[in-house]
């Protein structure tokens, strides 16, 4: 008995952190989402957010650009991912660590010294990181989010069932096959998790196209912090718990999907 309340006793002090920094922020952004300047319950922001074309396009490109970030950070860490988790490829972790190393360095760091290293590169073509605000910005996501594509997948990858593979092949699949039907169903919660990881990060950023676009790219991470800046804090409450809401409706997508990831599995045969 005594055993059972000290387990508990264990979980009091994260508790105490959701508490303290989960809870109570988002009743704070709740009650500023709904108030007015005097405190009193007001849908001020929210006909504010829903009548203003520019924070609507702000959110819509906000996602476009996750959605694309998303994809090309998938394109480039599957191959990436399948050869790190190789064994005929890769024989040590040495290549692994690699693309960890950079997660080790601040954010806001390797977002500076990304935007020096474009301009040297596009100096050499007479032109600058204000010319190409979305090609520019677009390298500064996948760069810096690319880490969190490979890592999930690489993971996932490292469990793959080989006897599986191995028998579509010998029943005549071909790679194409083999790969939609049997590599994909098996690295699906992986693919789940990179995505969900690159996705919600991108749309609330606004260091990266902020710093690498020179502020010709504005994302819903921009809106918010100019909001709270210019001491708007129920137009950015609101627009923080637009963001919340996004990411509970993507986090209950992504759990739906990944729960009839095993029947996706079996149906593949």
């Amino acid at each position: 008995m005594k055993y059972k309340y000290f387990r508990k006793g264990l979980a009091l002090p994260f508790a105490l952190f959701l508490i303290l920094f989960v809870i109570i922020p988002i009743l704070f952004i709740i009650f500023y989402a709904f108030t007015d300047n005097q405190g009193f319950f007001s849908f001020d922001a929210v006909v504010s957010f829903f009548t203003s074309t520019t924070k609507l396009n702000v959110l819509l490109v906000s996602i476009l650009v996750g959605l694309f970030n998303t994809v090309l950070c998938l394109l480039i860490g599957f191959p990436l991912a399948y050869l790190l988790a190789n064994p005929k490829f890769n024989k040590n972790y040495v290549l692994v660590m690699l693309f960890v190393m950079p997660m080790w360095i601040n954010f806001v760091l390797r977002t500076g010294a990304l935007r020096d290293l474009l301009s040297i590169v596009l100096g050499w073509f007479n032109t600058t990181n204000g010319e190409h605000p979305l090609f520019c910005t677009m390298v500064g996501m996948v760069t810096n989010y690319l880490p969190f594509t490979i890592l999930p997948l690489y993971s996932t990858m490292l469990k793959l069932d080989k006897s599986q593979i191995e028998a579509a092949q010998d029943l005549g699949c071909n790679p194409f096959k083999t790969f939609t039907r049997n590599i994909i169903p098996q690295t699906l919660p992986g693919l789940v998790s990179a995505s969900m990881m690159v996705f919600m990060p991108t749309i609330s950023s606004y260091v990266i196209s902020d710093t690498l676009s020179e502020g010709k790219i504005m994302l819903f991470g921009n809106s918010i912090y100019l909001s709270f800046s210019n001491s708007d804090w129920n137009g950015g409450s609101f627009m923080s718990l637009i963001m919340l809401i996004i990411i509970f409706i993507v986090m209950f997508a992504t759990k739906k999907f990944q729960g009839n990831g095993s029947e996706r599995r079996l149906s593949a045969w």
